[in-house]
């Protein structure tokens, strides 16, 4: 079980590091908005898989903390 807590908690750590990081690249991308400043629908994919993303990382930790104190 402690196998499974560190991997979970690896795994949640890549995507709070990482998905971020990729936020601010396609934020700055000139397909991320318009002529008039909207978003386009480039943005607000990538900003909902990042969110995705994200989710996955507190649902990786709240298992690995459950595995951990599984294992207890």
């Amino acid at each position: 079980m402690i196998a499974l807590a560190v991997l979970l908690f690896v795994n949640a750590a890549f995507n709070i590091i990482v998905w971020p990081q990729f936020y601010k690249r396609v934020a700055r991308d000139p397909r991320a908005r318009d002529a008039a400043g909207k978003a386009t629908a480039f943005l607000k994919v990538h900003a909902v898989l990042i969110g995705v993303a994200l989710v996955l990382a507190l649902v990786s930790v709240i298992a690995g903390i459950a595995a951990l104190v599984g294992a207890l």
